[in-house]
This record gives C-alpha cells, structure tokens and sequence, in this order.
C-alpha cells in the first residue's frame, strides 16, 4: 500500500515530470477536481470530468465507459494517455526500475522489478483503502436518529420513492455499477457515446456508469461531462429531463416525463444527498454555501 500512495503521488510517471494521479484526484477535495474536466500534462484538457477513487475497491468497472475492469487494469491507462499523463508505459517502467529506491520497493513489494503487472497491482493497493464510511448518514444508519436532520430524512423517502433516485444509486455506496443514459446525450452538442465507443453497440450510445454518491456534496462538478455546477442543478435536471436537454437520444425508459417534484422536496432530497458527506471533507460544506 505504502509503494501505491507513493505512486500516486509522484509526479515522475508523466512524461514532463509535472503531473501525478492525485493532480486530478485530488485529496483535499475527496479525490475528485473542482472544474468540469482537469488538465494533464502541458495543459491538456481531458475529455471527461474526474470521478472521486474513494469507495472503488468494490466497483466492477472503471471509468465511466468501463473500459477497464479491474483498478489494477485502469491504474496503466492515465499514465499513458495523451492527455493526461502521456508516458508510454515502457518509459514509466524504465524510470522506476532506474530509481534505485522505487526498484528495491518493487523488489521487497513484488519480487522482482517493476512491471506492468506490479505497478497496476501497486497503484490499486493504494486506492482499494480510499474508504469512506463516516458521514452523518452512516450514523444515522446505525442507529443515530438524530444524525441527519428532518429535512435529510424526508429527502431519503424521496430518494427512494417518488425521486425514482435508488433505482441507479443502490447499495453501501449509492450505485448499480451498471451504466445509464440519462439523456445527456444527443449526438450533436451532446456527442460522447460513452459507453458505446467501448462496446461499438449503437444501443449502449449515451449510456456512462452510475456514479456512486457518497460525498457528492463536495465533488461539484457533475455529470460525465461537469455540466451541471451545483447538486440543485442535477435535482432539477432529473425532474424535468426534456427541459433541460431536449432531444435526447435513448434516454432510459424510467427517466420519461417529469418526476412533478416541487421546490421542498428538492430542498429535501439536497438534504439528503448532503448528509452522504464523511466527516473528514465536512468543511468542503461551508464553501460550498
């Protein structure tokens, strides 16, 4: 674990030497970014917004076409692209093997010296214990009523009924690990098929994975793409999809027609969403408002 954080860290897997994994993952702000979508090496924009690696050991796919399945598998695919990292993996490996302090790590870590193998594995190791549990919820959760307050309570009916909410967020960490098209996609403006251009089925056009919620608060901001700026922004795209994004291409069949939620429920289901937030970035709160 301890050679994964360092990894994570250092900024030598990129080609410049001036971008690390937590560059975009950043610590401080759960492990996600703060702008739609963060830059890489030389300035170079991304394509897609920076998910949170908090709460990952237990996701069945990575990234939001889930092109990788394993987190030892995504690990690679940052240090090699273009706009992110842009080191060819066979460089990355001959730099840490070159250092005499990585290669004895690899070796008392691995057995041998770096590999593609062992830097995937290394890098994973670290992530797998990005674990949050200790947001006022969880202690609702576990017995505390009066944890969260009335309004966040309220918001959780919501969420699991009329907000229809639950039917993608589900489970300890609030996702299906499955992937959705939620109409941010209409094949002009809108134009990343997401998972489509993984499987190169025109039916999974549009459709990206569900990201987990814990902590959404803080990780603004939203949607593959960080085009909503605020969590209200979301509320009210998921009440009235078409008035936001008309002409949609596939959009699920349980996003049709407005979900009629007034002005208290979505204050209500913000509530909600807010107490998801673990103890440790319950500053990141204060700025926010």
């Amino acid at each position: 674990m301890e050679l994964g954080r360092r990894l994570f860290f250092d900024p030598l897997l990129s080609s410049d030497r001036s971008t690390s994994c937590a560059s975009c993952h950043r610590p401080e702000r759960a492990f996600a970014d703060d702008v739609p979508v963060s830059a890489g090496v030389g300035g170079r924009l991304g394509r897609r917004n920076t998910p949170s690696v908090l709460n990952v050991a237990a996701r069945t796919s990575m990234f939001w076409d889930g092109r990788a399945e394993t987190l030892e598998e995504q690990a690679i695919f940052p240090i090699e692209n273009p706009l992110e990292m842009d080191l060819p993996l066979e460089q990355a490996l001959a730099r840490l093997n070159a250092d005499p302090s990585y290669r004895a790590a690899f070796e008392a870590a691995y057995g041998g010296p770096a590999t593609a193998r062992s830097l995937g594995r290394a890098l994973a190791a670290y992530q797998k214990t990005l674990e949050s549990g200790d947001s006022p919820y969880d202690r609702y959760a576990r017995g505390d009523d009066g944890a969260i307050s009335e309004a966040a309570r309220r918001g959780r009916l919501l969420f699991i009924g009329k907000g229809k909410c639950a039917d993608c967020h589900s489970g300890e960490d609030f996702t299906s690990d499955r992937f959705r098209n939620i109409g941010l996609y209409d094949g002009a403006g809108l134009a990343d098929r997401g998972r489509g251009e993984v499987t190169g089925n025109p039916a999974d056009d549009g459709q990206f994975k569900v990201p987990s919620l814990r902590n959404v608060a803080v990780t603004a901001p939203y949607m593959h793409n960080g085009m909503f700026a605020t969590l209200r922004e979301v509320l009210e795209y998921y009440n009235d999809p078409d008035r936001v994004v008309p002409g949609a291409h596939g959009r699920d069949a349980s996003m049709a027609g407005p979900l009629g939620l007034d002005a208290q429920e979505l204050d209500d289901l913000e509530a909600f969403l807010v107490s998801l937030t673990d103890a440790r970035y319950a500053p990141l709160l204060e700025a926010r408002r």
